[in-house]
């Protein structure tokens, strides 16, 4: 067990020049609280938009007959969803420079890319679990649970244990 894997979707820019991102447990473990933090932004801007945008788009095909109030509000809607989006694309950058994937924005899954037996692979983390528990490889949705002897061989303590 060690570290590694491809930063981007698969549908996304490939910088030739950025190296790869491989991560030990103990350094995916440490890197987890700032990570929480990118994710709750995320979720909090993703659920934002979910409110905002539906009547964003209600008074943008009413725009022609609004008032002097509707049309405040519709601007003053413009620039929350400018916003709001432009925070959430900077939390992507953030987990984009930590070499890290949001593997489902719905759940604010992230892959922490690693090695497992040469292969491409991620330690799994999502909102609500305590630490690191799960990891899978590249090609895989499914996840696994952490060996403890990963744990054990990364100094790294199980959650639950002591």
């Amino acid at each position: 067990m060690s570290g590694s894997a491809e930063n981007m979707a698969s549908s996304a820019y490939e910088d030739p020049s950025r190296r790869e991102v491989v991560l030990d447990l103990t350094t995916a473990s440490r890197m987890l609280p700032l990570v929480q933090r990118i994710v709750a932004d995320i979720l909090h801007s993703r659920q934002l938009l979910a409110r905002l945008l539906p009547e964003q788009d209600i008074l943008d095909r009413q725009r022609r007959t609004l008032d002097w109030p509707g049309r405040q509000r519709r601007y003053q809607l413009q620039e929350d969803v400018s916003a709001t989006e432009q925070k959430m694309q900077d939390a992507l950058a953030e987990l984009e420079v930590l070499g890290l994937i949001l593997e489902d924005g719905d759940s604010g899954q992230i892959g922490f890319p690693t090695l497992v037996n040469d292969s491409r692979a991620y330690f799994s983390w999502k909102p609500g679990e305590e630490g690191l528990l799960f990891w899978h490889f590249a090609s895989e949705a499914q996840r696994r649970p952490i060996p403890a002897s990963w744990f054990k061989a990364s100094n790294v303590r199980l959650v639950g244990k002591s």
